[in-house]
């Protein structure tokens, strides 16, 4: 009877331990293996650029930070991919609370509670409709109601053709 082939040497397992114990190389052929699957999940939740390399940076960052946590190596995938969603989870909620502080500080004293609240709900839905977006209009729409909005002729310009102009971040 033949015994069962050796795991691999590259497998999950045999990177994911010495990668976080300081092996470079095992921590570079970790995220090599990995990056495309965590940038796919990430991106699927349609973030800003900015939003999207966060996430993706948190979620290699929680993988140092639980390195305990992980349970089965080699399904090291699965686990890659629910921290990812909870990361951007996390920055979308995160930015939903910044755009609410915001219009907190802007409330109108002589507007009733109610019409505040829905004011409130209003914008944050409106808001929410804009993160929906694909970026390019999510960057269109932040623009074009910033406090010194541009002229749409220049902000639906591709950033190549714009000299030097730099991207003011909206509500989120």
């Amino acid at each position: 009877m033949l015994a069962p082939p050796a795991p691999a040497p590259d497998g999950a397992t045999d990177l994911l331990h010495p990668s976080l114990l300081g092996d470079d190389r095992a921590w570079t052929e970790l995220v090599q293996r990995y990056r495309g699957l965590v940038g796919a999940v990430v991106r699927s939740y349609r973030l800003q650029d900015a939003d999207a390399r966060d996430a993706e940076q948190r979620t290699w960052l929680r993988l140092v930070e639980h390195r305990d946590s992980v349970r089965d190596p080699e399904r090291l995938g699965g686990w890659l991919s629910t921290t990812a969603s909870r990361e951007c989870l996390r920055i979308l909620r995160e930015s939903r609370h910044v755009a609410t502080d915001e219009l907190d500080a802007l409330a109108d004293p002589d507007r009733s509670v109610e019409q505040q609240v829905v004011d409130a709900d209003t914008v944050a839905r409106l808001w929410q409709i804009v993160a929906d977006l694909p970026p390019r209009g999510r960057t269109i729409m932040r623009e074009l109601f910033a406090d010194e909005p541009r002229p749409y002729s220049e902000v639906a310009r591709p950033p190549a053709s714009r000299s030097g102009a730099s991207a003011r971040a909206g509500p989120a």
